[in-house]
């Protein structure tokens, strides 16, 4: 791999990628920063190409998937089968991260897409998702390396799924998918619809890239370059696992479509957000050995999970602030089934077809996050 040419600290805070608009924002970056990016250069109202920024100031349905490596065949079930349920909704916007950023998209679409995703879950292993790197551990950026994924990407968002992509943004609907800086420590969120918009003719790759930088794990897959142009001189990003930063997310600005119906002049219906946590919320006895790798690989998935926790309850915190319907579904306790190895693929098949059963026949969503759920009795 070619050296690295990182943004010096001073022209790290670039958001304009060379040939693009107001494609991306700091996560973290507050709502009305975050809206005035996402509705910038908006076409005039009643233009055909217009972003509908008054057709949508009224949101009814949101999504959040979560990452979860593996674990994101429970989340690809359960939108199939409540899909096939008959009553999932049509989104305003989704947002996904990891494993989330590759439902993510197919979900956007509709259910169209239903087989796509059941076949990114249900088809492929762990030889379709990365091969080990040998030499990684001694030297290079990875302990694998992702290159069939990233041509499993290829093969399912070629030029016609972008051009879906872009009518749906056109039509007012979001698809954000987050990633993290790792020279900013930031999380960066991506609005895949301006991309697919963009006559860039490097809109297609971008927009691959995202995905597998979302999806790509620090030191076990290659970090992803994105190249920004600075002062006529070209720089490399190194983006990585958007979970790195956010294991769920709902863009702050959201919140400031919902809550009026500007046509009719008169409050709108309550919004609802869906929440899906790709692995399991409750705490999971395990015997720990106590040597240095069974220590450290404990330690670091109840990290994941308890930042998990708490993303889900931040984003709670502010749909009960903002009157917003809160939606959570997760692995439940009960499944207990096992993989032999990252992405098994007889694991994940009985993972997204719980996933699938549930959805499938009337799926009881969670009113709230764990510990949360007699406040939320309280205030009903």
């Amino acid at each position: 791999m070619a050296p690295r040419n990182a943004l010096p600290q001073a022209s790290a805070g670039q958001l304009e990628l060379e040939g693009f608009h107001d494609i991306r924002f700091w996560g973290d970056a507050s709502a009305q920063d975050i809206h005035a990016i996402m509705m910038a250069d908006a076409p005039k109202a009643g233009t055909s190409a217009s972003l509908s920024v008054e057709r949508h100031q009224q949101v009814s349905n949101l999504l959040a998937i979560s990452g979860g490596a593996e674990d994101g065949a429970f989340g690809a079930g359960l939108l199939v089968g409540w899909s096939d349920a008959g009553t999932r909704p049509k989104f305003d916007l989704v947002t996904g991260v990891s494993s989330g950023a590759l439902i993510a998209p197919f979900v956007f679409l509709g259910r169209e897409h239903d087989n796509q995703l059941r076949e990114i879950f249900t088809k492929y292993g762990r030889k379709d998702i990365f091969t080990y790197n040998v030499s990684g551990l001694l030297e290079g950026a990875a302990l694998a390396d992702d290159a069939p994924l990233a041509r499993l990407i290829e093969k399912y968002v070629d030029a016609a799924f972008l051009q879906e992509i872009a009518g749906e943004r056109i039509k007012g609907r979001i698809l954000l998918i987050g990633t993290t800086n790792l020279d900013t420590q930031r999380p960066v969120l991506w609005d895949m619809g301006r991309i697919a918009m963009s006559r860039n003719r490097d809109a297609i790759n971008l927009f691959r890239k995202i995905l597998l930088a979302s999806a790509t794990l620090p030191g076990v897959f290659p970090p992803v370059r994105i190249q920004v142009r600075v002062g006529g001189q070209n720089y490399d990003e190194l983006h990585v696992d958007g979970g790195v930063t956010r294991q769920v997310f709902i863009a702050p600005s959201v919140f400031s479509f919902v809550g009026h119906d500007q046509k009719a002049g008169r409050a709108a219906a309550k919004p609802r957000l869906f929440v899906i946590r790709n692995g399991k919320i409750d705490p999971e006895w395990q015997s720990v050995n106590d040597n240095v790798v069974s220590v450290t690989q404990r330690s670091i998935s109840t990290l994941i999970k308890n930042q998990g926790i708490g993303d889900l309850y931040r984003i709670y915190s502010v749909t009960r602030q903002d009157g917003i319907d809160f939606n959570l579904a997760s692995i439940p306790a009960d499944f207990t089934d096992t993989s032999d190895e990252p992405f098994d693929q007889k694991y994940m098949i009985a993972l997204f077809n719980r996933g699938y059963d549930l959805a499938s026949h009337n799926y009881s969503w969670a009113k709230a996050p764990p510990g949360m759920e007699l406040v939320t009795q309280a205030h009903n």
